[in-house]
């Protein structure tokens, strides 16, 4: 709900552009674990690789090929356009998934 809020509502130069994007890693990470019991590293790494596959698809403009380009749920779920700095973004919440897995866990990230 609150990926969503911030994608509705928010409008600034911080919260949506950066937090929210790496707010959507820990967050589709979270969801994962919360229901399947897999490997962190493994599933960290998915996640990464699917937030990375989604930019790419906005790079592609995939959206119109949907022929969704004016469907606002479509465009706040798929996004409408590449940033390279969203890419950053994912690989930040990637590394403070890492990092509280690691502090938090106490054990060998695998």
């Amino acid at each position: 709900m609150i990926e969503t809020a911030i994608a509705l509502w928010v409008h600034d130069a911080f919260i949506r552009p950066y937090f929210g994007d790496v707010l959507v890693v820990l967050l589709i990470y979270a969801f994962i674990k919360a229901f399947f019991k897999t490997p962190v590293l493994t599933t960290a790494l998915s996640v990464l690789f699917f937030s990375f596959l989604i930019e790419g698809l906005q790079y592609l403009n995939f959206i119109k090929y949907l022929n969704l380009e004016n469907n606002r749920l479509a465009k706040t779920v798929l996004g409408n356009s590449f940033a390279f700095e969203d890419l950053i973004c994912y690989a930040v919440g990637f590394l403070i998934i890492l990092i509280f897995e690691k502090a938090f866990h106490r054990k060998r990230i695998e």
